[in-house]
């Protein structure tokens, strides 16, 4: 049982990204399933889980602890798994893995979770709960019609009662006048805003000295707010993603901020007036994990039949309904409907992109990128990515994304496979994105990058090489993918061409393209890998090699 001793609203921000859930409750239940949930299994369901690839982490230095903040932040506190006394689904966690609706899943689950639970007991030091986050929060976006990450920060995380939803509206409305006569500099209009509405928030601390942070010796008031408001921002993007999942908001990456998806407005009208906003009193821990494991409730519009005809007939006015088709029917209907839309759409897109109509635009969010200005910028990076590729030359890509309605980039899927695969027919090209750096880019990405390499290989039986792109690429990978060029590793399929690219070198091979007079062939492409075998196999070191190997991307079609 957890105690919330937060001045601001608390939300679970583990895993960061909520559809990582699946495969990790998938890995918990298909291994430990009637188990008892303690250090021995905890530590046993680390050893499992960084073994696989769509786990990002280490889980180092203390394994039990951080098996308890994956499976009881997300998955126990969102009704998924039941501990207690050994670990078990819940009819929500059964239908996460196996519904063909699990957005209608997630958003069940979100609705339901309140402040204060059995789960989550209020500590002294807390402010007074009294909401059901996640309902009120698509509430505040419904209400404002757009709500930006830096509100969603300031104000949403300070809704921690309902009953003050439309004191938090005046004062985002307040901010949103104060903005606009700001006479001075964005960013420090936003930091002093920050400063003083932590300030108001933790007053009492602060009147009392109790500034002193987790982990952290520094007691300074500057550190204190620091810390506050980094936390905040945890929590807020925790909230962006999670309310994503549900497929009732759009989130636009340049302008960093939620609205309703207009499909899906009705939707949201429906839970706003049905769902009560006050939490449930329970008793025991028990009662409440039969409220939050149920898969029913609460009732959506599309549980009534009449609804969701009409929702159909509305935005789909040229589709038959068979109006003697049950619930179930009915949504695999809109389901293939809404697939058929995203499909033409994703085409249209590709065929713009083949035609270079959106390369201006693939530089331009390649910058954004670059100099930190939008939303998510690892899911940003493999989306432009999927789309400079197509746009390159003549293969057949395809993006291990999920998309909305729209087109637009909604999450990374599952991992246990590359990023981006490249179809060319005689051979394949797998494309591997990261925003990471350091140390930490080859501790992340470099046994990944090559394992994704050889499931690909053995998986099509043609030739197949990575490209592998970040902004700044790390002497460690650079040494780790040159001595792959030179091993034969059956785990890998034999020798593994990987060629690293700094971010600036790939979008110089996009302008080179876009100059050409024709339209660079698959042949054009694989040069480069072929180049990068040659080079490796007679050059001194790594340095050498990797100087080569830019020098010819920049000149790419010259090979």
């Amino acid at each position: 049982m957890a105690q919330i001793n937060s001045k601001v609203l608390f939300l679970t921000t583990s895993p960061r990204s909520p559809e990582k859930m699946i495969p990790e409750i998938e890995l918990l239940v298909s291994h430990f399933k009637g188990h008892q949930w303690n250090h021995d299994t905890q530590i046993a369901f680390m050893e499992l889980l960084k073994e696989e690839n769509f786990f990002h982490g280490t889980g180092e230095n203390d394994p039990a602890f951080s098996a308890r903040d994956r499976i009881t932040r997300g998955p126990k506190s969102l009704g998924f798994i039941n501990l207690k006394p050994t670990i078990q689904l819940t009819p929500a966690g059964e239908a996460l893995l196996s519904s063909k609706f699990r957005d209608e899943v997630f958003l069940r689950q979100l609705l339901k979770f309140q402040l204060p639970s059995p789960y989550h007991k209020l500590g002294n030091g807390a402010a007074h709960f009294c909401i059901k986050p996640y309902l009120e929060l698509l509430r505040l976006v419904r209400t404002l019609g757009t709500l930006k990450f830096v509100e969603l920060q300031l104000f949403g995380m300070q809704l921690t009662d309902w009953h003050n939803f439309d004191t938090i509206v005046k004062k985002i409305e307040k901010f949103r006048v104060d903005l606009i006569n700001n006479k001075g500099i964005y960013k420090q209009f936003i930091s002093q805003y920050a400063i003083n509405e932590t300030k108001v928030v933790y007053a009492d601390e602060i009147s009392k000295g109790n500034l002193k942070t987790r982990e952290c010796n520094d007691k300074s008031i500057n550190k204190f707010i620091a810390t506050k408001i980094s936390n905040m921002r945890d929590y807020a993007d925790a909230c962006f993603r999670y309310l994503r999942i549900t497929g009732m908001v759009n989130v636009s990456h340049i302008g960093k901020s939620l609205s309703i998806v207009p499909e899906r407005i009705a939707d949201v009208d429906f839970i706003l007036n049905n769902v009560d906003r006050n939490p449930i009193s329970f008793k025991t821990e028990n009662e409440y994990l039969q409220y939050i494991g149920n898969n029913v409730e609460p009732k959506l519009l599309t549980d009534d039949k009449d609804l969701l005809i009409t929702k159909i007939k509305t935005y789909y006015p040229s589709v038959k309904i068979d109006k003697s088709l049950d619930i179930v029917a009915l949504k695999d209907k809109l389901a293939i409907i809404r697939a058929k839309a995203l499909a033409i759409n994703l085409a249209n897109q590709q065929k713009d992109i083949k035609d270079y109509k959106q390369y201006d635009d693939i530089q331009c969010v390649y910058e954004q990128i670059k100099t930190s200005k939008l939303y998510d910028a690892p899911l940003l990076l493999e989306w432009n990515t999927w789309r400079a590729m197509t746009m390159l030359d003549s293969g057949n890509i395809k993006a291990n994304l999920n998309f909305d309605n729209s087109g637009k980039p909604m999450s990374t899927a599952a991992g246990n496979m590359p990023d981006i695969i490249c179809d060319y027919g005689d051979f394949d090209l797998s494309v591997e994105v990261t925003m990471s750096s350091g140390q930490r880019q080859y501790e992340m990405e470099g046994e990944p990058v090559a394992r994704h390499l050889g499931k690909l290989k053995a998986k099509t039986g043609k030739p197949t090489f990575c490209l592998f792109i970040a902004p700044q690429i790390s002497e460690a990978a650079i040494s780790h993918f040159y001595a792959l060029h030179n091993i034969n590793i059956k785990l890998y399929g034999g020798k593994s061409i990987i060629v690293p690219l700094p971010l600036d070198v790939f979008q110089k091979m996009l302008e080179d393209s876009y100059k050409a007079i024709y339209t660079p062939d698959a042949n054009m492409v694989r040069k480069l890998f072929d180049y990068s075998q040659k080079v490796s196999a007679n050059s001194n070191d790594e340095t050498e090699w990797y100087s080569k190997i830019i020098d010819a991307a920049q000149d790419w079609l010259n090979i």
